[in-house]
């Protein structure tokens, strides 16, 4: 089977099915079946709407340290054993940097979770050796 021609509601050819499922319809295909010799018309719908945060991209997690620290972020300290903490950083969009061994987190992303007392003070390094800055 092939799928030959999507449409979008509104397109000529969807208004009887954007009349039928309204907001809920997604796409109109035309899908052709040489075997059978059939074309057949299918719809894709909404069936569940949720609010989602989506997650940092990936990219950003492995090539933080390739990033130069982004103004409007702050260097935090977070222990390697504090998990939660660096999960609720990860969600707030920071990022962790190997190379200086911090966390990258906006200022308003630190106020809001209660880091102020773990911002590292002038961007150096929170203990001896770390980043070699």
């Amino acid at each position: 089977m092939q799928t030959r021609l999507t449409l979008r509601p509104g397109d000529p050819g969807t208004k009887k099915l954007l009349a039928e499922h309204g907001d809920r319809l997604l796409r109109v295909r035309y899908v052709y079946d040489a075997d059978a010799r059939k074309r057949y018309k299918t719809i894709e719908l909404i069936v569940e709407e949720r609010f989602w945060t989506p997650p940092v991209p990936t990219s950003i997690q492995h090539n933080a340290s390739s990033h130069p620290q982004q103004a409007g972020t702050c260097a935090v300290q977070i222990g390697y054993d504090e998990k939660d903490l660096q999960r609720k950083a990860r969600e707030a969009g920071g990022r962790w940097n190997p190379q200086r061994r911090w966390w990258e987190i906006s200022k308003s992303d630190v106020q809001r979770l209660g880091l102020s007392g773990r911002v590292i003070q002038g961007n150096t390094a929170p203990w001896p050796g770390a980043g070699d800055i």
